[in-house]
């Protein structure tokens, strides 16, 4: 597990993350986040960070099917079916001393992710397995890696990363091909490439080695933590450990730099890092360019009848309604199916309990229990222990809510409202994310950025405004923009565009932009039945979606829609 990559210092850009880790080097506790895209150089960074550390330092990778038992320890088998029984180390120990690296950490189940930041925060891991004990050594560097558009992590594990570096390939075409070059070169002679980097290597290592060395005795001045706690309160963070990690950021950074005190440059430098994924904003977490916003129409009689009467931009509470349970299902084309994939599709091994009629055996836990009670390999009915498994990665629901002044006009927008809300009920989870997009005036506009938090989305409903022309066309194309693997698209319309965004029909666009939608989708009809046109139906044969008045949410029990897998 020695790590023997691509050269640190031979990296081009990323100078915000080549930071991180070189100060997560000097103290371990600084556990660092990377958010990117696939190929930005995640990965070969953290690999090369642990050639800098001491020789032969090991880089350890997690899967994410790990188990509990693989992570943290546990019963030795072997040795326990020889009479001998003993603790086996997991990863955490094998990870002492080096780099500990998580690719999709917010795909790792959240006990895991636990234990594994309780480890980087402590140094140290106390293994309790059928009645022994151990305390393990965990100092390693804490690495996750995660592409956002693959979904978020829970606020309560994201705010445990003390370092949090957004990446990206180079943009920049000389920079592009200087990266391009290095590794053209890496793969062609790689030996030869690490001993032209050697030295530059060598350089670097002694210099996280001596300042890891004189980190302690840094002084922090009082004047100096009271800027921190002040910028940290003014960015909107209420945790302290956003406090803890720029006050250790700037000690670790001010020992790279070989000076005795923390100053404010060295504040200035890891403030960013620290609050990256801490501070409240609002960022598109895609790295699409949406469409253009259509250009501004010029106003029907209707809708001057209705802003002359003081209707535009009302807004009404929610009108309880109702959902019904919403399953998303993984559709195979096949019938059969390999127990492998299926046992994927239903996520993670997590825990173990006991049954006499497991469905799932797991019989290492089995044999585990057997041993325990002195019963060597004869198993008996309650012995048997059965897995339990995560749910799936959580699901991004997108929600396009036509706000448009056709829902106005008879006050029927608190019935939507209540849909979503009694529909976010419904299909929430505790990995879901949520995004709405306000579909109303002359473009269409992101009204909650992805969150996991529930009550973003609430409360962005509830003060959403109504009123205005029907932009459709554009809220889709700006639809289209947020969906991932797992996205579930939710529209709620009574199918009245009336704003083009590419043409001169905007029905035309609306069915063009819905044909382009590539998810899992769901049209919720809020359509006066009295003068239906049956628009909604059409959306929702375009985007091969389910459908649903919304007269008859409270009358359905389940709607079921189809993921088709890649």
């Amino acid at each position: 597990m020695t790590a023997h990559g691509f050269p640190f210092p031979a990296l081009v850009g990323l100078e915000p993350l080549k930071l991180a880790l070189q100060l997560a080097a000097i103290d371990s506790r600084l556990s660092v986040l990377i958010r990117g895209d696939k190929g930005a150089g995640k990965s070969t960074a953290a690999r090369g960070l642990a050639d800098l550390l001491a020789s032969g330092a090991p880089f350890v990778n997690l899967p994410i099917g790990a188990t509990e038992d693989r992570l943290l320890g546990g019963l030795d088998i072997e040795k326990a079916l020889k009479g001998e029984p003993a603790l086996k180390a997991g990863l955490l120990a094998e990870a002492n001393g080096g780099v500990l690296y998580v690719d999709e950490v917010n795909l790792l189940p959240d006990h895991l992710a636990d234990a594994l930041l309780d480890a980087v925060a402590s140094g140290v891991h106390l293994l309790e397995r059928e009645g022994f004990s151990a305390s393990q050594a965990a100092r390693f560097v804490m690495v996750g890696s995660m592409n956002p558009e693959e979904g978020a992590l829970r606020p309560q594990i994201l705010d445990r990363f003390a370092l949090a570096v957004d990446v990206g390939a180079p943009t920049e075409p000389r920079a592009r091909r200087a990266a391009i070059e290095r590794r053209l070169a890496y793969d062609n002679d790689e030996a030869g490439f690490r001993e032209a980097w050697s030295e530059e290597s060598t350089r670097l290592a002694a210099l996280l080695s001596d300042a890891r060395a004189r980190v302690s005795g840094v002084t922090l001045p009082g004047s100096i933590v009271d800027a921190i706690t002040e910028r940290v309160v003014a960015h909107g963070v209420r945790s302290l450990r956003a406090d803890l990690a720029v006050i250790r950021g700037s000690r670790a950074l001010a020992a790279l730099e070989g000076v005795s005190k923390v100053e404010v440059g060295h504040v200035d430098a890891v403030m960013p890092l620290a609050l990256a994924h801490r501070a409240r904003r609002s960022s598109h977490v895609g790295h699409h360019d949406p469409p253009p916003a259509p250009a501004p129409q010029s106003s029907s009689s209707d809708e001057t009848q209705r802003s002359a009467s003081g209707e535009t931009g009302r807004v009404f509470a929610p009108a309880e309604v109702s959902a019904p349970l919403v399953v998303v299902e993984q559709h195979s084309a096949q019938a059969g199916g390999s127990s492998q994939a299926s046992a994927a599709r239903r996520g993670t091994v997590v825990a173990s309990r006991r049954t006499e009629s497991p469905h799932e055996l797991d019989p290492r836990t089995t044999l585990v229990h057997a041993v325990a009670n002195a019963r060597g390999a004869a198993i008996a009915a309650d012995d048997l222990h059965e897995r339990v498994r995560a749910p799936i990665a959580g699901t991004r629901f997108l929600f396009v809510v036509d706000s448009s002044g056709s829902h106005a006009v008879q006050e029927r927008m608190s019935l939507v409202k209540g849909a979503v809300n009694g529909l976010l009920d419904s299909m929430y989870g505790r990995r879901d994310e949520v995004v709405v997009i306000a579909c109303r005036g002359g473009a269409a506009s992101v009204v909650v950025e992805p969150t996991p938090i529930l009550g973003d989305a609430q409360r962005a409903l509830e003060y959403m405004p109504t009123g205005g022309r029907t932009p459709l066309a554009h809220a889709l194309e700006l639809a289209a923009t947020y969906t991932t693997d797992a996205t579930v698209l939710v529209l709620l319309t009574d199918g009245h565009a009336n704003v083009p965004s590419r043409g001169d029909d905007p029905w035309a666009d609306t069915i063009a932009a819905a044909s382009a939608i590539q998810c899992p989708s769901l049209v919720v009809d809020s359509e006066d039945v009295r003068q239906a046109t049956g628009k909604p139906r059409e959306l929702a044969d375009a985007m091969r979606g389910a459908y649903v008045r919304l007269t008859e949410l409270d009358r359905a029990s389940m709607l079921r829609i189809i993921r088709n897998p890649a």
